[in-house]
């Protein structure tokens, strides 16, 4: 069998599961934009800009300037000559923020975790990981020579007894805050009080962790925080911040750090300057809008990710077409990103999106999950 036939016949599979996906272009800047296909005006309700910082002026203006200053890309990788005074000035600045004393750069979150765990989940290292974290979680643990056992979600009791039962082997615990697919949280606090009770590592990935957990974590812990530009900072990266001496191993073993070209300044530029903006009075603004657009569709709930399970792929499917025809983005999420039978829609909301626009939603909502629910 030729290449090609193969891939015609792996298509077909694919096509035959009812899994065959394709991008579909968005000309947007915020939550209102036009589907290229037709030129339809569409909310999105999709994307994980949930500050809405990708867009703000001074965001804008720091990227524009990196550009003038720097070029459009760094040229290189970190240890050769691509780093620039701003990525050392956005590590610092992370690390402060997430009270470590290093931080270290990545191009993306996935390349984060995958130079992460990989660094330090070495042969004779057992990693303890959450049965639902995110697929750069699961695949850092592929790529690592460490002995990988799988948790039951957020169950502690289970990670209790398979780091009891490890033996003489080194312990890393890795778990997202909150988790992209159900937007629920862990208890990391509780973690990361088991780890230190088993002298285990945790690592946490804080991607989506923009209304929490923000952990007041035992001063005695062993602990890595990675977190993505490209979320809550509305730019483009991932970084972990730790121990100095941790960081600068990464820096040292951590391959997709060292045979990556360093992000570009107009990202990173961006990046310190929604950071900053985060941390002021203006941040706290945003979140605590954030966290009104959240309590309209779902009160209490933990997170932006507000899914809306249908079960079947193609209620799900049904229901994204049915609220695209009321001009509302809204993707049907099936198998193999969420275990079968649970298809959902995965409502993302933003501090950008306006009263009418989460009202819109809310009525919509109800009149097509009730009329999917009835078929």
């Amino acid at each position: 069998m030729t290449w090609e036939a193969w891939a015609e016949a792996e298509s077909d599979a694919v096509k035959a599961a009812g899994q065959w996906r394709a991008p579909r272009t968005l000309d947007a800047k915020g939550p209102e934009g036009r589907l290229a296909a037709d030129g339809r005006a569409v909310v999105s309700f999709a994307s994980n800009d949930y500050l809405g910082l990708s867009a703000h002026p001074a965001v804008l203006a720091a990227a524009h300037e990196a550009l003038d200053r720097w070029g459009a890309g760094a040229g290189s990788a970190r240890l050769i000559v691509g780093s620039r005074p701003v990525h050392a000035e956005l590590e610092g600045e992370l690390a402060a923020w997430k009270r470590m004393p290093r931080a270290a750069l990545f191009p993306t979150g996935f390349a984060t975790n995958l130079g992460v765990i990989t660094t330090f989940a070495r042969a004779g290292v057992l990693v303890c990981s959450d049965e639902l974290n995110h697929a750069s979680i699961i695949d850092g643990c592929r790529l690592a020579r460490g002995d990988v056992a799988v948790y039951r979600h957020r169950d502690l009791d289970h990670l209790a007894a398979l780091l009891r039962e490890r033996g003489a082997r080194r312990a890393l615990v890795v778990t997202d805050t909150v988790f992209s697919m159900d937007g629920d949280a862990a208890d990391v606090e509780a973690t990361a009080e088991l780890c230190v009770r088993e002298g285990a590592l945790l690592v946490v990935d804080e991607a989506h962790a923009v209304l929490g957990p923000h952990p007041d974590l035992p001063p005695d812990a062993d602990v890595l925080r990675i977190g993505t530009l490209s979320k809550t900072l509305g730019s483009l990266g991932g970084f972990v911040a730790g121990p100095a001496r941790s960081i600068e191993l990464v820096e040292n073993l951590a391959r997709p750090y060292i045979f990556t070209t360093a992000p570009t300044p107009a990202d990173t530029a961006a990046a310190l300057a929604a950071l900053r903006i985060l941390l002021s009075d203006e941040g706290d603004a945003r979140i605590r809008r954030l966290r009104g657009n959240v309590d309209r569709l779902r009160p209490g709930h933990r997170s932006p990710i507000i899914p809306f399970v249908c079960g079947d792929e193609s209620r799900a499917l049904d229901a994204a077409a049915a609220l695209l025809e009321e001009g509302l983005l809204v993707p049907a999420i099936r198998p193999p990103t969420v275990p079968a039978g649970t298809s959902r829609l995965r409502v993302t909301v933003s501090s950008a999106h306006s009263d009418d626009q989460i009202a819109h939603l809310q009525r919509a909502l109800t009149g097509t999950l009730g009329a999917v629910a009835a078929r």
